[in-house]
């Protein structure tokens, strides 16, 4: 039960800072329904029978910053993954062009402000899996040019230079062109993600990285002892790295009875030739005939709360934000089943004892900041370095 003056209170502060949310897999539930055809589609309505986001949606649940995950799946490569990450990102521009009463594009930090301060949702990319530049530095800088601002170096598998945390190790975190890849981030302004990858690769690129670093959707390791989630010694560095930590509400990620649960979920999801992210009203009629015949442990707004607690105790609250992989996941906690459920999750950590100057800095400011403090290490590495030479993986 969510306690009204809290919820007041949370809707109160939303209004003045909303939420920067990390992750969100709108563009490729777009691409998977309706093949981007955004007449049938349209966020401008109710789409609640299909995705968990759309503009109304959006507005309600205090969100005023969206990273649009411009994700293509480890499945594709090479050249593939290439096309098809700019296929995501000819989504996004056109849901940007198609609703610019709501959103804005954004490429910076000023940007962000400017959004906020127009009552636009600022409109950011992130590409979802180093797969998508195909090796080549030359396809990291062009990405950028487009206007993605971060890249998770890995997705569910290894990248030929990056350890996943869901993959055999391959090359110890990350590969000497692994580390390029990082620097060259830095130099372009671009932010190295680290959701997805081996402790041992957010080890590296926290050596590496002169810029803070974000985990766009990743809960803590110690709550939940998830290859997904982040240890807290990584979480420790974060303060002197200057990064954001920004917790996701997928169920199997923080709470411990729903991993088992979910991994019986995705393989009944396999056996009838469905990929287990699938959100296809046919995938999730799968989903929903498998949790009516084995009940699913439920996790709640308290679930998440209890992530951000431990984040903010070890990293401290200047480095956690929130994240919350929406249309990326079939499941959802119980109160956050769509993006209009923020001000249910602020009002519980109000609820907890969380001031209103912790809870700006965890929906807005830190990761405004970070985005900021990224142009600013890219400006001087530019200035320093100047043009990269390096271009391919050898």
């Amino acid at each position: 039960m969510v306690d009204d003056e809290a919820l007041e209170t949370a809707k109160t502060l939303l209004s003045e800072f909303p939420v920067v949310d990390g992750h969100n897999d709108l563009p490729w539930a777009l691409r998977e329904q309706v093949g981007y055809d955004l007449d049938r589609l349209d966020i401008a309505e109710d789409t609640s029978d299909r995705t968990h986001t759309d503009l109304a949606r959006l507005a309600e649940g205090g969100v005023g910053a969206q990273f649009w995950s411009v994700f293509v799946p480890c499945s594709l490569a090479g050249d593939d993954a290439v096309s098809a990450t700019l296929e995501q990102i000819d989504c996004v521009r056109a849901l940007i062009d198609r609703y610019p009463d709501h959103l804005a594009r954004a490429l910076t930090a000023a940007d962000m402000e400017t959004a906020r301060a127009e009552g636009r949702i600022a409109s950011l990319m992130g590409a979802e899996g180093g797969h998508s530049i195909n090796n080549s530095l030359a396809t990291l800088r062009a990405l950028y040019e487009l206007g993605v601002r971060y890249m998770t170096l890995t997705h569910n598998s290894n990248t030929d230079w990056a350890d996943s945390a869901t993959d055999e190790p391959r090359v110890g975190g990350l590969s000497p062109f692994g580390e390029e890849v990082v620097r060259e981030m830095n130099r372009l302004g671009m932010l190295v993600d680290l959701s997805h990858v081996a402790p041992e690769t957010m080890r590296a690129a926290l050596r590496v990285s002169e810029a803070p670093v974000v985990f766009s959707h990743s809960s803590s390791r110690s709550v939940n002892d998830h290859p997904r989630n982040i240890p807290d010694d990584v979480l420790e560095q974060l303060p002197r790295n200057g990064g954001v930590a920004m917790a996701t509400f997928v169920p199997k990620f923080v709470l411990p009875e729903a991993v088992a649960w979910t991994r019986a979920a995705d393989e009944n999801m396999r056996a009838k030739g469905l990929h287990p992210l699938a959100t296809t009203p046919e995938a999730m009629a799968v989903q929903r005939e498998y949790e009516e015949a084995n009940p699913r442990p439920k996790a709640s707004v308290g679930t998440v709360a209890d992530h951000l607690d431990r984040m903010r105790e070890v990293a401290g609250v200047d480095h956690v934000g929130l994240g919350g992989d929406y249309d990326g996941t079939a499941f959802t906690p119980d109160g956050l089943e769509d993006v209009t459920g923020y001000p249910r999750l602020i009002a519980e950590l109000v609820r907890r004892g969380w001031s209103s100057s912790d809870l700006a800095k965890l929906t807005w400011q830190n990761a405004v900041r970070v985005l900021g403090d990224a142009e600013s290490v890219a400006a001087r590495l530019r200035e320093k370095r100047g043009a990269s030479i390096v271009r391919f993986a050898r």
